[in-house]
């Protein structure tokens, strides 16, 4: 503390002195010279203090010529305080690491500089790679089954399609080798069935049927059970009193739907867009807020409250059901009755969310008091990201109204790439908005980031 104080009061003598220099100089090369020093000095001192230089500016050349230095420059502070951890979430996140999906160090290095704060194309691709390859170094020992490693998969193959290399794809198939291309049970609920989803969109691709088939004996044995296996919120005696819906928490809509619409894509049995069609219903009967436009986690927070008295609704949860819809629709067939359902939802979700986006272009763990939250949730920004993303590829929501919502959530998303391509701001698995470190990375979030930063590429293509 004591050396930055000094430090901080030495810089503001140095900056003093520069700035009554260049103020009274009559000599232009002299004058020059000490302006850009005392530019570069205020760059430092900024930088150190954990500011950001280019949030807003970059998004656009022209803006950044009009707004001047301090918007071109740091518009916002990157919060470095967080709520204390109680013993609970820290033994989740521990367990989180056991897992090897994703850690949380005290410090991951610095902030990358090498990421243009663009949308074109290449500039996105550059971002792909960076996030993709660090992820594939990081976990590559630790591929698993759970649901945590799904949206990664997903990912590396939006990558693969975008980017016209097949190494992300190798990932993927190497996987489903190595585990037979078995869900993690044979009669998996959502969590377990989200697996299928990269499993059969790499079936779509080969059309092998061993990345089928598994899958398909299992969403069979599950929609024929009477009595289907405990879901994994049972197992942990989270499941809400008197609920007997298998997707009774929002997160399973992005978990199971889309997989049962791969498989209606892969087969032509309209049996599972039938299930999935009903099965939606009633989770949207139960959760789906119609005058917020939001989906509560599960039953029991249809009554909770933020500290400011607004419902609480979760970013990451949103994002899921986001993202379902977007992944479900992609399959659904064009003459499907609940098809304008699923789009009116994605339509008011979207509308919603572009009201309430955070001046970094991102979104807070607690969506409806974002000030109660000092860091941005990456991983819900980035699912909500990525449905926007590909609800303008799809022709669902307006080009016009969402690239700039778009533009500004991928640029906020990529001031949290470290160096070496950690993405970090991701909140570790849970329920609810919990507190997480600037740096905390999870197979999850980086799996939406990589959704989100493929259909941008195609977007742009298609505009």
């Amino acid at each position: 503390m004591i050396f930055t104080v000094y430090r901080f009061k030495m810089e503001l003598t140095i900056m003093k002195s520069l700035r009554t220099f260049v103020l009274n100089c009559n000599h232009q090369a002299m004058c020059i010279t000490a302006y850009f020093l005392f530019f570069a000095c205020a760059l430092a001192s900024l930088c150190a203090q954990g500011y950001r230089p280019g949030i807003e500016a970059v998004t656009d050349t022209s803006d950044a010529l009009k707004g001047g230095i301090f918007k071109f420059g740091f518009p916002k502070r990157l919060a470095a305080g967080q709520p204390k951890q109680t013993p609970e979430q820290l033994a989740g996140i521990a367990r989180d690491a056991a897992l090897h999906i994703g850690s949380a160090p005290d410090d991951a290095g610095s902030i990358a500089t090498d990421l243009p704060y663009s949308t074109t194309p290449d500039a996105v691709a550059k971002a792909l790679r960076k996030v993709a390859d660090w992820q594939i170094e990081e976990s590559r020992r630790y591929f698993g089954q759970i649901w945590t490693w799904c949206p990664l998969y997903s990912g590396f193959l939006a990558v693969s399609e975008s980017l016209h290399d097949p190494k992300y794809r190798n990932v993927v198939e190497a996987v489903g080798n190595k585990f037979g291309w078995q869900l993690q049970s044979h009669l998996a609920g959502a969590n377990g069935q989200c697996l299928g989803q990269p499993y059969l969109e790499m079936y779509l691709l080969t059309r092998d049927p061993a990345m089928m088939q598994p899958t398909q004996s299992s969403l069979d044995a599950w929609m024929a059970t009477s009595q289907a296996a405990p879901t994994f919120g049972e197992q942990l005696g989270k499941k809400p009193a008197g609920e007997d819906i298998p997707w009774w928490w929002c997160d399973a809509l992005y978990m199971a739907p889309a997989t049962f619409a791969r498989m209606y894509a892969a087969t032509g049995d309209r049996k599972y867009i039938a299930y999935l069609d009903k099965e939606w219903a009633r989770t949207s009967d139960l959760l789906y807020d119609p005058k917020e436009y939001f989906y509560s986690r599960d039953a029991s927070y249809l009554t909770r409250t933020e500290a400011n008295g607004k419902k609480m609704f979760w970013s990451r949860g949103t994002g899921w059901v986001m993202g379902g819809l977007v992944r479900t629709l992609k399959y659904l067939p064009k003459d499907d009755p609940a098809r304008a359902m699923y789009i009116d939802q994605l339509q008011k979700m979207a509308s919603r969310l572009a009201e309430i986006q955070g001046p970094d272009g991102l979104w807070r763990a607690g969506l409806l008091d974002p000030d109660a939250y000092d860091l941005p949730e990456i991983s819900g920004s980035a699912f909500i990201t990525y449905a926007m993303a590909a609800g303008v590829n799809q022709g669902f929501l307006d080009a016009k109204v969402y690239r700039p919502v778009i533009k500004r959530a991928w640029v906020g998303m990529l001031h949290h790439v470290y160096a070496r391509g950690r993405l970090g701001c991701i909140q570790q698995t849970g329920a609810d908005p919990e507190p997480f470190k600037p740096t905390a990375s999870y197979t999850y979030g980086v799996g939406a980031f990589l959704l989100a930063g493929s259909e941008i590429r195609q977007m742009k293509r298609m505009n």
